[in-house]
C-alpha cells in the first residue's frame, strides 16, 4: 500500500525478509523518450544509493539500502520504526512551551547534533539536494538524539563551497518557514556546523558563500 506519494516516487510500507521495509519507487517520466528516461531514472537511483552508503561511512545514520531494482525503478530501504520527523519533534516542543527561552533550550541538543551531521555529510563532499526537517528522522526517545538523515533522492557530489552553502541555504528557508521564531535554534546548527568543520578555511568560504546566497535571495525577494 502506497503511504505517501511525492513528485518523484510513492512510497511502499513492507517487509524484506521478515524486516520492516520502505520500497521507493520512482515514477516513469513519459514526457521522455524511454530509453532516455530509463538511463537518466538509473542513474538517479545509483546517485541516491551512493549518497546513503557515503554518509553511513560517515558516520551518519541512514537507512539500510537491502536491495535495488533497476526494471521497476525500486529502492528497497530499512524502515525506521518508532520514529518521528525533526519536523514533528519541533512542532510538538513549540506548541506545548510558550517560553521562548526554555523552546531553545529544549532544541539546542537537537539542533547542535543536526549541524554536526550536516558538516560530516559535507566533509564527505555529498550535497543533500533537499534539506528539510522532514527529511530527518528521531528514533525511539528523542532526548537520545539518534538522527538519521533520509531521502537522498536529489543528492549529488559536489566539493565547491558554493553548492555546500546552497545546501544549508535551502535548509535555513524549510526551517524558518515551517518553524516560525525558531531563527536562534538555526543559527545554533550553523555553530555546531562551524565547530565540526576540521577544514577551517573551507568551513570559512562555505559559511561565506551562505551569506552571499542570503544576500542575492533577499535581491530577488525586493524586487519581486
Amino acid at each position: 500500500m502506497a503511504v505517501l506519494q511525492g513528485a518523484e516516487a510513492k512510497l511502499y510500507v513492507g517487509d524484506f525478509y521478515g524486516r520492516p521495509c520502505i520500497m521507493k519507487e520512482r515514477f516513469v517520466k513519459n514526457y521522455r523518450h524511454p530509453t532516455l528516461d530509463k538511463t537518466l531514472t538509473s542513474q538517479r537511483i545509483k546517485s541516491e544509493v551512493r549518497a546513503n552508503l557515503r554518509c553511513k561511512m560517515s558516520g551518519i545514520q541512514t537507512p539500510t539500502i537491502f536491495m535495488i531494482n533497476f526494471e521497476t525503478n525500486s529502492i528497497y530501504m530499512e524502515e525506521i520504526q518508532d520514529a518521528v520527523t525533526v519536523r514533528q519533534h519541533i512542532n510538538t516542543v513549540q506548541a506545548s512551551e510558550t517560553n521562548p527561552s526554555l523552546v531553545f533550550e529544549q532544541l539546542q541538543p537537537l539542533a547542535e547534533v543536526i549541524g554536526q551531521t550536516l558538516a560530516k555529510m559535507h566533509t564527505s563532499n555529498v550535497i543533500h539536494g533537499d534539506l528539510t526537517t522532514s527529511n530527518m528522522l528521531l528514533e525511539g526517545d528523542p532526548k537520545d538524539l539518534s538522527l538519521f538523515l533520509i531521502d537522498f533522492g536529489l543528492s549529488s557530489f559536489e566539493a565547491s563551497a558554493e553548492d555546500k552553502g546552497v545546501d544549508l541555504y535551502v535548509l535555513e528557508r524549510a526551517f524558518l518557514s515551517s518553524h516560525p521564531n525558531s531563527q536562534n535554534v538555526f543559527d545554533c546548527i550553523i555553530s555546531a556546523y562551524k565547530n565540526q568543520m576540521i577544514d577551517r578555511t573551507v568551513c570559512k568560504e562555505v559559511l561565506s558563500k551562505l551569506n552571499e546566497i542570503r544576500l542575492r535571495g533577499r535581491k530577488r525577494t525586493m524586487v519581486g
